[in-house]
């Protein structure tokens, strides 16, 4: 669901009293892009400076990383307030699209009530957590600390702002109905507490966290807000911290540096999309295999392995491929099939570095980023492998007749035109391996070599074309590192819940097998995968699993990269997960149908998986060749 986050009146026709309103929002919508991009290019400027001066003067900035972290925290709270102002927060849709039109409307009104009411509560504790830790001091500047969450009353202000005139604008008299609706269940259920808490039992607080979380998922809440309003009820029922927890989690989740490659792979993957690098790799690889039994199904898969090297972020992947192909796409295979092998392929490229679940997986775990990088590899080649199969046998049973070969004419120029956007993921691999830049400086790197390349040798991106680019960059990383944030307070209520403890206690009553471990874990990232869009059950199940991965000796790496490819299937599960909807707008096909398309692919997938998870060797021996451990 997207906005162009430009106001519109009810009618359709700003009136008179509307236009001071306008004006202000507008105002309020400039500040707040100007804020996040500011802080983007910002940092991407002085990681630059930090690779040159390390590089020629063997000097490096050690305040960098504080200033990092208010990118980060800026980029976190307001990216994530002007990305709901643009409708890019994900949301659960598979109940929604299915209920009565008035139902389904009353359902996004109390999103948007939620959203205030979360937003309120988070910005009220915020202001709280700012008075108490404004004495401490950072190591460097000896500035207050508490600056770095500074963006966080902000952003939620905003939140609330936004929330407001959504429920004015788009809903009109119903948001006055169910806002008053929702305050009476918040009362009620405030005054009976002492009542209905006890009546759940010695996990009262958790199971109510979890009902609430569950319904609110599948009630269209955004997920971001919805793993919030799950953390404040644990706090409310438990009475053991107070909602100050809340703003400390959120800041400290957005404070690793290595998420600073998030951005910076977004906004290079944006880049090769729109500046014309995309389309060259794209016309190569239909140079090479569209000749193949399944013809342009065929290069989709392979195109979205190469694209993948180029972007961590799975949407900009698949509008990089999806739009450059699907004219052709819907006229030879249709739509529905085109948008199908697209989710598959999307999914088989969740860990083709870079890769946004690697980065986060390594942040909060003890995998090296470089060695999954190295690791992934493989996998996704064996992925996509078997989707190239199944595309091969389903043409050939069909008879589906095959494109001629391209001529070597044909193939010498379409090579010669790749050879530039080929070296972005070159220069990514080598970067790790030889260890010449982390990740971040690598990501920073692949933006500038790309802004050049569509800039200056294709032409095909001007000033006004960047700053579009910078704008959706932060708001979709504000999406991302929001959720993020969220994640992380949610990932302390279960561990304050010993959710960790009872899991291994689980996975001990049916014995200390790998097998059964691996499976379930499987199961499990499918199925939170769907649910919490992806990314945010890495953030809140790698923490509790790895560690018990390790102990059950198996490898923490492979494990890593079975729970990421796990994590995409889920998030590209037919009718209910996000991935999947973006790969259907992009197509611009009907979800149903599509999704009957998807089965024999989400077979195949799940086949993959299983041969990855239980071959290591697939995993390991690139990591292992070029000497690392895990």
């Amino acid at each position: 669901m997207t906005d162009t986050g430009e106001p519109i009146a009810l009618s359709g026709v700003a009136t008179s009293s509307d236009r001071p309103e306008i004006t202000l929002l507008r105002f309020v919508d400039l500040a707040a892009e100007s804020a996040i991009v500011t802080a983007l290019l910002g940092e991407l400027v002085l990681v630059l400076a930090n690779v040159a001066a390390r590089v020629y003067f063997q000097h490096s900035f050690l305040w960098t990383d504080e200033v990092a972290r208010l990118a980060l925290s800026i980029l976190a709270f307001i990216g994530g307030a002007v990305a709901y102002r643009r409708r890019d927060h994900a949301f659960v849709r598979v109940i929604l699209s299915r209920l009565p039109l008035g139902v389904e409307r009353g359902c996004l009104a109390l999103a948007d009530v939620v959203v205030l009411f979360v937003a309120g509560l988070t910005g009220f504790a915020s202001i709280e957590f700012l008075a108490s830790s404004w004495g401490e001091l950072t190591p460097i500047f000896q500035l207050p600390a508490a600056l770095i969450a500074v963006p966080l009353p902000i952003g939620m202000a905003l939140l609330m702002l936004y929330a407001g005139v959504n429920l004015r604008r788009d809903h009109g008299a119903m948001a006055l109905g169910v806002g008053v609706v929702f305050a009476v269940v918040i009362t009620v259920a405030a005054l009976t507490r002492d009542i209905w808490l006890p009546l759940l039992g010695d996990d009262a607080s958790i199971i109510a966290a979890l009902g609430l979380f569950f319904f609110a998922i599948l009630a269209g809440v955004p997920v971001g807000f919805v793993l919030l309003l799950s953390t404040a009820t644990y706090l409310w029922g438990t009475g053991t911290a107070s909602l100050v927890v809340l703003p400390q989690t959120m800041v400290n989740g957005t404070g690793n540096f290595i998420l600073l490659a998030v951005p910076f792979f977004i906004l290079a993957g944006l880049v090769m999309e729109r500046g014309g690098i995309s389309i060259r790799l794209v016309r190569f690889i239909y140079a090479l295999v569209g000749h193949v039994r399944g013809g342009l199904l065929q290069v989709t898969v392979a195109s979205m392995y190469v694209v993948s090297g180029l972007s961590g972020s799975k949407p900009a992947d698949v509008a990089a491929v999806g739009t450059v192909m699907r004219d052709e796409l819907g006229e030879r295979h249709g739509p529905a099939e085109g948008a199908a092998v697209l989710a598959a392929s999307a999914v088989m490229g969740e860990t083709v570095p870079p890769s946004i679940a690697m980065l986060i997986v390594g942040s909060i775990t003890n995998v090296s980023v470089g060695a999954m990088f190295i690791g992934g590899l493989v996998p996704a080649a064996v992925m996509a492998l078997c989707l190239m199969a199944l595309i091969y046998l389903r043409a050939r049973a069909s008879g589906a007749p095959r494109s001629p070969r391209a001529g070597a004419g044909v193939v010498a120029r379409a090579g010669l035109g790749a050879i530039l956007p080929l070296l972005m993921p070159g220069t990514l691999l080598a970067g790790i391996l030889l260890g010449i830049a982390t990740p971040t400086e690598i990501a920073a790197i692949a933006v500038v070599y790309g802004i050049l390349l569509s800039s200056v040798v294709y032409r095909e991106m001007n000033l006004q074309g960047f700053i579009r680019i910078a704008i959706d960059t932060a708001a979709l990383t504000g999406v991302l590192l929001f959720i993020f944030a969220a994640a992380s307070s949610f990932s302390w209520t279960l561990t304050v819940a010993y959710l960790p403890q009872r899991l291994v206690a689980l996975l001990q009553s049916v014995g200390d097998s790998q097998t059964i471990f691996m499976i379930c874990s499987v199961v499990l990232l499918i199925v939170v995968g769907v649910l919490l869009e992806g990314l945010p059950s890495l953030n809140v199940l790698a923490p509790l699993l790895i560690p018990i991965a390790g102990k059950l000796g198996l490898s923490e790496l492979h494990y890593a990269l079975v729970l990421i490819i796990a994590m995409g299937i889920g998030g590209f599960m037919p009718f209910a997960g996000v991935g999947f909807y973006v790969c259907c707008a992009v197509m611009r096909c009907n979800i149903e149908t599509a999704s009957r398309a998807m089965l024999p692919y989400l077979v195949v997938l799940l086949v993959g998986l299983l041969i990855v998870a239980f071959v290591p060797w697939f995993t390991l021996f690139l990591p292992h060749y070029f000497g690392f451990r895990g």
